[in-house]
C-alpha cells in the first residue's frame, strides 16, 4: 500500500461551536484550553479546561482499498467518513486502524474525540488527535496490510530471523548499508544474516527488511535482539544486562502532549548521554516516534499499557466498563505495532492495579500474560505492581471501587483508603513504604500475581529484594518505581543480587500534572501533598521540562559510577525560610552558584560522586570536609559570590576528581543557542535561552520577562521550567526560571529562521537554515 503522512490541511473545532480553525497535527487541543482554580480537571490535570472536538480532513486521493492508522487519540474517538461511523476507539494512548473501504478523492473524514466528564485522569492527559496519522491507500487486491510484518530473532549467534507477512506469499528481502544481504520468498520464512550485527543499548545496529507483494513494497526497520531471563539475571544477546531506568509520561512539556518524533529523540538522547539505558512508559502505551528513537539511539523500554483495570482511580477514567470490553483489544494494537521495534524488551499489563489480591484479578493477570505471549514470543510480560496496595486489598482496604473511583461502604463513607488518603500516607512514611509488604502475610497475598509474570516489578518495594532473594529465588524481579534518592541503596542490591535486575526511579523526566508532589515548596499555602493553583508541573523529574538537570539526575549517576567528575549544586538561595519537603524528591539543587542579591544567606551545598570523602572550598578557602554517604557528600555554607570547588577522594585520601562553580559576572545578558543549525521542513527548532554573563555563566536570581519572535518559522510554545505560573506559554511572552527558558519552533519551508530575544534591556538572535 501507498503511505503518507495525513497530518496536514485539517479543520478544527471545539464541539458545539462553529467556529472552525486550520490546524496540523500532532494536535492537543487540552494545552490550548484556559486554566482556572475551579476547572474540574483539577490538579491532578494542571486545572486545564477540558472538551470535546471535531477535526475534519477530505481524502483528496481516490483509491479502493484505504486504511487510516491513528498512533493515539485522546479520547472516546469516533470516526467518520461522510458521515458513516467507521470505528469507535476509547482508550486515548493505544494505536489503532480503521478500515475505510474504497474512498473517492472528495471524501471526508470525521473523527470527534475530547473529554466528556471529569474527573478523569490523575495527570494531564492532552486531548484530540495528539500523534501522527497516516494514510494506506491500494488499488490492489493484495498487498502489505498494515502491521502486517513481524519479524523476530530466532538464534542471536548465527543471525537466523524468521519474517511473518500478513498476505498469501511475499518477495522478502534483507538489507544492510543498502544492499541485499539474504532473500526468500513466502509469508513464514526463515533467513539467516551472516556475521549479524546485533542491536542492544550499547550498539543499536539497525536492519531493513524490504517486502513485495505485487506492486507493493513495504521497508521495515529491525534489530537482531533476544530477551531471556533466569535466576542469574536478564539477558540481551546472551550478556547479563541490569535495567538503569526511569519512569516517564507521555506529555512532552511545553508543547503538552503533542508528539513529535524531534521531542521524543531529544528527551531520549538527553536521557542516554545521562547513563539511563532503559525508560518505562508510564503508564501507558508510548508513542511510535518515541520507540523509533530508541531504537536508533538504544535504549531498552518497558511499554506499559494502562493505569487501571476493572477498579476505576477516577469516575470518569478508562477502567470498569470500557476496560473489560475492550482491553484485549488495546494489548493487540500495542503488540502489533511494537512488534519489530527492538527497543521494546517489556510490556507492562499495568501500574499499581489493587485487583491482583482477588481471584478474578489474579485471573485477568494469568489471561493478559498468556494473551501476549501468544502475541508476541520475542519480549517479557512484566506489571508495575504496589505490594502494600494488593496486601491491603486483600484485607478489605482497597483504594478503588468499580464505578465510583474511590472505595466506599454502604452508607456511602469512605472505606479502607482512598486515592487521596494513599498518597497523602505515601508522602509522610515516604521510603518506608518500602517495607510495608514484607511480612510473610503479604508476601502469601502478592506471591500469586507475581509468579505469574515473567518478571516482577515492586513499585516502592525495595525492602523485598533481599526477602525475596532468599525466600523466592527463582524470582526475576526489578524497582519499577522508585524514590530517586534511594537510588545508592537501591543500585547496590540490584548488582549484589543477581534476580535483581533494574531500578526505574519516578521520574526521569518532569510532566504536567499531579501538581508539585516532587515540589520543595515555599509558604503555607503550598505545604499540601498536591499544590493548588496555579501549580501546573509535577516538579518531580531529575530533568525538568525543558531538559536540564538537577540533583536528582546526579544523584543516580553517581550510583551508577557514571560521573566523570563531582556535581556540585546548592539547594536555592533566594527563598526565605524552609521549604516544605515533598515524598518524590531528595533534594531540590541546581548545578549553580550565581545567586544574586543573596550574599550572607545560609544554605545547603550537596555533592555528588562515588567517592570515599569531599573537600568543599569556598573562593579557595576549605570550608570542610563530609564522608560520602549514598554516593552524596552534604556541606552547611553561608553565600559569598566567587566560587566553590570539590575535590573527591578515596579511602586512601588520593584525589580522584575535582569540579568547580562560579558566579556569574556583573554584566549580565541573553544567550540564545539552537541546538541545531540546519533543520528539514516541518522539523522542530529547540532554542535555549539564558540569563548569563559574557562567558556563558547562568544567573539563578535575575529572572525576567522575555519576549521572543520567530521570523520565517512558527513559534510553537515559548516558556520555562517554572511549576507554577499563570504565564501562558503560547503568548510569546514568559518569564525565564533560574535563568532559563526554551522556545520550541517550527520550520516551515526552505530558508533561514531568525530567533529574537529581547527583555530588561536585553537583546539576542539565533539563525537556523531549513533545507
Amino acid at each position: 500500500m501507498k503511505k503518507q503522512l495525513f497530518n496536514e490541511n485539517w479543520k478544527f473545532r471545539k464541539k458545539g461551536t462553529d467556529a472552525e480553525q486550520p490546524v496540523c497535527l500532532p494536535h492537543d487541543a487540552m494545552i490550548y484550553e484556559k486554566r482556572s482554580p475551579d476547572a474540574p480537571s483539577t490538579d491532578a490535570a494542571a486545572f486545564f479546561q477540558v472538551g470535546e472536538y471535531v477535526y475534519e480532513k477530505p481524502i483528496s486521493v481516490s483509491a479502493k482499498h484505504a486504511f487510516l492508522e491513528f498512533d493515539g487519540v485522546y479520547k472516546d474517538a469516533k470516526v467518520y467518513l461522510n458521515d458513516e461511523l467507521k470505528k469507535e476507539y476509547h482508550y486515548g494512548y493505544a494505536p489503532f486502524t480503521v478500515e475505510l473501504g474504497s474512498v473517492k478523492a472528495e471524501d471526508v473524514v470525521r473523527v470527534e474525540c475530547g473529554i466528556a466528564a471529569e474527573p478523569e485522569s490523575r495527570w494531564y492527559p492532552g486531548a484530540g488527535i495528539y500523534r501522527d496519522v497516516n494514510l494506506y491507500t491500494s488499488d490492489a487486491d493484495e498487498f502489505v496490510k498494515v502491521n502486517g510484518v513481524k519479524i523476530s530473532t530466532l538464534d542471536y549467534k548465527t543471525g537466523k530471523i524468521n519474517v511473518k507477512v500478513d498476505a498469501k506469499a511475499a518477495d522478502i528481502e534483507i538489507l544492510d548499508g543498502g544492499k541485499v544481504i539474504a532473500r526468500g520468498y513466502g509469508n513464514d520464512v526463515d533467513l539467516t544474516v551472516s556475521s549479524p550485527k546485533l542491536w542492544d543499548a550499547d550498539h543499536p545496529y539497525l536492519y531493513t527488511a524490504r517486502i513485495t507483494v505485487g506492486n507493493d513494497t513495504v521497508e521495515k526497520k529491525f534489530g537482531i535482539r533476544t530477551v531471556e531471563y533466569n535466576s542469574n539475571g536478564l539477558f540481551i544477546n546472551g550478556k547479563n544486562t541490569l535495567l538503569r531506568g526511569g519512569c516517564i509520561h507521555h506529555d512532552n512539556g511545553l508543547l503538552g502532549s503533542a508528539t513529535y518524533y524531534k521531542s521524543e529523540y531529544r528527551r531520549i538522547k538527553i536521557l542516554k548521554e545521562a547513563g539511563f539505558n532503559t525508560i518505562r512508559s508510564a503508564h501507558n502505551p508510548t508513542s511510535k516516534h518515541l520507540l523509533q528513537a530508541c531504537d536508533e539511539l538504544g535504549m531498552y523500554v518497558m511499554d506499559e499499557t494502562w493505569d487501571m483495570w476493572f477498579f476505576k482511580k477516577n469516575k470518569a477514567d478508562y477502567g470498569g466498563k470500557l476496560w473489560r470490553e475492550h482491553h484485549n483489544e488495546d494489548i493487540q494494537n500495542m503488540v502489533d505495532r511494537d512488534f519489530n521495534h527492538p527497543s521494546v524488551i517489556l510490556y507492562s499489563i499495568g501500574n499499581e492495579v489493587s485487583e491482583p489480591a482477588k481471584p478474578e484479578g489474579l485471573q485477568a493477570v494469568k489471561d493478559m500474560v498468556a494473551l501476549i505471549h501468544s502475541l508476541d514470543s520475542n519480549r517479557l510480560v512484566t506489571g508495575g505492581f504496589n505490594l502494600m496496595i494488593i496486601a491491603n486489598a486483600a484485607k478489605g482496604k482497597g483504594i478503588y471501587d468499580e464505578e465510583g473511583g474511590r472505595s466506599s461502604d454502604d452508607s456511602g463513607k469512605m472505606k479502607g483508603m482512598n486515592s487521596w488518603m494513599f498518597n497523602f500516607i505515601t508522602s509522610l512514611v515516604g521510603p518506608g513504604m518500602n517495607k510495608s509488604a514484607n511480612s510473610d502475610k503479604a508476601d502469601k497475598t502478592v506471591s500469586p500475581a507475581m509468579d505469574a509474570l515473567d518478571i516482577a516489578g515492586y513499585n516502592y518495594g525495595s525492602g523485598r529484594y533481599p526477602l525475596d532473594a532468599k525466600k523466592h529465588p527463582t524470582r526475576v524481579i526489578y524497582g519499577s518505581e522508585t524514590f530517586p534518592y534511594t537510588i545508592d541503596e537501591n543500585w547496590k542490591m540490584v548488582e549484589q543480587y543477581p534476580t535483581v535486575i533494574g531500578d526505574f526511579i519516578w521520574t526521569a523526566w518532569d510532566y504536567i500534572g499531579e501538581n508539585g508532589i516532587g515540589a520543595w515548596a515555599y509558604g503555607k499555602g503550598n505545604a499540601g501533598f498536591t499544590k493548588p493553583y496555579p501549580w501546573w508541573l509535577a516538579d518531580t523529574g531529575a530533568y525538568d521540562i525543558i531538559g536540564t538537570p538537577n540533583a536528582e539526575a546526579f544523584w543516580v549517576q553517581a550510583a551508577w559510577g557514571k560521573l566523570e567528575r563531582p556535581m556540585i549544586t546548592v539547594q536555592p538561595l533566594n527563598h526565605d525560610g524552609r521549604p516544605y519537603k515533598a515524598t518524590w524528591r531528595g533534594t531540590n539543587g541546581i548545578d549553580s552558584y550565581s545567586w544574586r542579591n543573596c550574599e550572607g544567606k545560609r544554605g545547603v551545598c550537596e555533592v555528588f560522586y562515588k567517592c570515599d570523602r569531599v573537600e568543599l572550598f569556598q573562593n579557595s578557602k576549605k570550608i570542610g570536609s563530609a564522608k560520602v554517604k549514598g554516593s552524596r557528600a552534604k556541606f552547611n555554607i553561608k553565600y559569598q559570590p566567587g566560587t566553590l570547588e570539590a575535590i573527591a577522594y578515596d579511602k586512601a585520601g588520593n584525589e580522584l576528581a575535582r569540579n568547580m562553580l562560579t558566579t556569574a559576572g556583573p554584566n549580565l545578558q541573553l544567550r540564545l543557542e539552537s541546538e541545531e543549525k540546519t533543520v528539514k521542513r516541518n522539523d522542530l527548532v529547540y532554542v535555549n535561552l539564558s540569563i548569563c554573563d559574557e562567558k556563558g555563566t547562568v544567573e539563578s536570581n535575575a529572572d525576567t520577562k522575555i519576549r521572543i519572535e520567530v521570523e520565517y518559522g512558527e513559534l510553537l510554545a515559548f516558556g520555562s521550567a517554572n511549576p507554577c505560573t499563570e504565564e501562558d506559554i503560547h503568548a510569546g511572552e514568559y518569564t525565564t526560571y533560574y535563568g532559563k527558558a526554551l522556545a520550541i519552533v517550527k520550520a516551515k519551508e526552505p530558508g533561514l529562521i531568525t530567533v529574537k530575544a529581547s527583555g530588561n534591556g536585553m537583546n539576542a538572535e539565533t539563525t537556523v537554515r531549513v533545507e
